[in-house]
């Protein structure tokens, strides 16, 4: 039986997609999709095919044959003086195509007014929490470490603290060279739900490099508070390595746990690399088995339970 038929089959009713995006260029400001254009400098190449519209119908067909019972849909780079725009846009969206089920968005934890901005996304009655990432190095063996808006700087740890306080989770993407630092942090917030985007990103899939995700990831899988989307395995350049995909997805389900890990498409981001049957083959091999009770877990219960679906 192929994936995508065997997940049918498990989830009649559809899988949760816990991390994707949607944007009308016409509805908003998307400076990365609208003026600068990385091209190439992009960690996963050139991107010109995202520069249109991605509507809920989109989705659905790049999922296809899958079927969707709900979504998460995470703040897509919209313009960050209409970060509460992008969450009442998706409340319309909801209205009109039945997805996304529920709102990751989007503030700084250095904006003098969080507080103001966290108010008006929880308007929106399927408002979750918010993904806001730090500044990070631009590879493995530089630092940033204590500038404005890095996992040292005082200021932003104090807003994260502030952000904390208001009950929501927050979406954690950094890169691999950057865990066991996330680590650090997260460990002095131990009520607050994170979940990791992306396995961490690794993106050094040699020996070394994995070794390195390796030691942060554990240090993030020693936090009962943290658990980790099964996404976005592309490589520089728009690379797809599936052997090396298979052997993070085992390696990242061996230290988190069936409860503690969600598939999750990144579509439209994800095309650029693989496409879904390609990527949930390889998810699926990971796992190691067909059973269907893991096979809900991670492919629904678990994002319906950390999203509170």
């Amino acid at each position: 039986m192929d994936p995508l038929s065997l997940l049918n089959e498990v989830l009649p009713e559809g899988i949760v997609d816990a991390h994707h995006h949607l944007w009308a260029l016409r509805e908003g400001h998307y400076p990365w999709l609208q003026e600068e254009y990385a091209g190439a400098a992009f960690f996963l190449g050139p991107y010109e095919r995202l520069r249109r519209d991605y509507a809920v119908a989109d989705l659905r067909r790049d999922l296809s044959p899958l079927r969707l019972a709900a979504t998460v849909h995470v703040e897509a780079e919209r313009a960050r003086d209409e970060q509460a725009a992008e969450t009442r846009w998706i409340d319309a969206v909801r209205a009109r195509d039945g997805l996304p089920g529920v709102t990751v968005g989007h503030v700084s934890f250095l904006q003098p007014d969080l507080d103001a901005v966290l108010a008006a996304h929880r308007e929106s009655p399927a408002f979750r929490g918010v993904r806001s990432k730090p500044v990070t190095a631009a590879a493995p063996g530089l630092s940033v470490a204590g500038a404005p808006g890095s996992l040292q700087d005082e200021a932003w740890r104090a807003g994260l603290a502030r952000f904390a306080a208001h009950g929501l989770s927050w979406d954690l993407r950094v890169p691999f060279w950057h865990l066991a630092e996330a680590a650090e942090v997260v460990a002095g917030l131990p009520g607050l739900p994170v979940v990791l985007n992306h396995c961490g990103l690794p993106l050094d899939r040699s020996e070394a490099g994995l070794a390195a995700w390796r030691r942060g990831m554990e240090a993030l899988a020693a936090l009962p508070q943290v658990s980790v989307k099964l996404s976005e395995f592309g490589l520089r350049g728009g690379r797809f390595d599936e052997e090396g995909t298979v052997r993070v997805v085992a390696e990242t389900v061996a230290l988190f746990g069936n409860d503690r890990v969600m598939f999750a498409s990144n579509l439209p981001v994800s095309g650029l690399s693989a496409d879904i049957p390609r990527i949930v083959s390889a998810v699926l091999r990971g796992l190691g088995t067909c059973d269907p009770a893991r096979l809900r877990q991670v492919f629904s219960e678990t994002a319906r339970r950390v999203y509170r679906m």
